[in-house]
């Protein structure tokens, strides 16, 4: 098993959740990560009962968890909503973990062109009525980074940072990212969204932290040794 206070780091589940409990049974981790693309076919808190009195479930949120309602409300409406990470700093296992969920859209940011719109109210205003969604932003737009979504992040400091969008250390990265976790003073950096774990090593020097990307339902530990080889890696 693994060491006492030890965080595991899950690439996108799409759907599939039996690879999440094996684990916990496994190395009884102090707490995971999801690191989004979850798309829970039932609340959350009912694909995961089973880990639920052992370990600590924390999350991030992909953009497929808001393709429908139903991974949306399973999802931001499960018992286990509070545990998403986006957008804060959470101490956890001792370790303090930022999180940052969903991804750049041109429609609204996609850097590093400047950004259409600060906040999501400031795009409720502008979208139209009729493309509202529960009174908010359109439900494609819930998983959508805005500027403001970092403001937060910047005045914080932590260990860990998770996103879903990589940094530049990934062909489809973005050196905004780069920035986040350098002003955060991270460590090291996980992320999901890309279904590929590549080696980026070399690259730890010039960003001033280490970085994992974690495969489709790959499993990482915190020292960005690979527990489960993502399906596609």
């Amino acid at each position: 098993g693994a060491a006492a206070g030890m965080i595991l780091f899950f690439g996108d589940p799409h759907t599939r959740f039996s690879h999440v409990l094996d684990a916990v049974m496994l190395h009884r981790p102090a707490a995971i990560v999801l690191l989004g693309d979850i798309q829970a076919r039932r609340p959350l808190e009912v694909e995961l009962a089973s880990i639920l009195d052992l370990t600590e479930v924390w999350f991030i949120h992909g953009n497929h968890d808001t393709d429908t309602d139903l991974y949306y409300d399973n999802l931001f409406g499960s018992q286990l909503a509070d545990r998403n990470l986006h957008g804060r700093v959470v101490e956890i296992a001792g370790v303090r973990v930022a999180g940052l969920g969903g991804v750049f859209r041109g429609q609204v940011w996609m850097p590093p062109q400047p950004w259409n719109y600060l906040t999501p109210q400031a795009f409720a205003t502008r979208c139209g009525k009729g493309n509202l969604w529960r009174d908010g932003v359109p439900r494609k737009h819930r998983s959508t980074i805005f500027p403001s979504d970092l403001a937060a992040l910047f005045s914080a400091q932590a260990d860990i940072l998770v996103t879903h969008e990589a940094p530049s250390a990934h062909p489809h990265g973005f050196s905004v990212l780069d920035e986040l976790g350098q002003s955060l003073g991270v460590r090291t950096v996980f992320h999901g969204h890309h279904h590929d774990c590549l080696d980026y090593r070399a690259q730890r020097r010039r960003l001033g932290f280490a970085t994992f990307g974690v495969g489709l339902r790959g499993i990482t530990d915190m020292h960005g040794r690979v527990l489960r080889a993502g399906e596609l890696d």
